[in-house]
């Protein structure tokens, strides 16, 4: 069995959610949860929350063990950007990306 939780349109770039979310692939939930516990990234306090959400998901199955849980998949896709404006010389402007992910965590036994 296996269960999921997404977050989406978190405004963290994708590129440094990847970093977070590489170390977590393929651990035990408890271990995971330590390890994103400890991380030093700001990144990781919103995988952490999404990984919380994956275990309740699974605690309200009754078909589920949770103790036996471990992530089998954790990705991020690319989210809509936001695009604001920054003035430049001469009277001109240039565009800034605020980009956003969705994280997606699922877990299996």
């Amino acid at each position: 069995m296996e269960t999921r939780a997404v977050a989406r349109f978190v405004r963290v770039s994708p590129q440094k959610v990847r970093l977070v979310v590489d170390l977590i692939r393929g651990k035990k939930v408890e271990e995971a949860d330590r390890v994103l516990a400890f991380t030093r990234k700001r990144a990781a306090g919103m995988v952490r929350k999404v990984l919380k959400s994956a275990l309740a998901n699974a605690t309200n199955n009754p078909n589920i063990d949770e103790k036996i849980l471990y992530v089998k998949d954790v990705y991020v896709d690319q989210g809509a950007s936001w695009r604001r404006w920054r003035a430049r010389a001469m009277g001109r402007a240039a565009q800034i990306k605020k980009r956003t992910s969705h994280i997606t965590v699922v877990l299996a036994e």
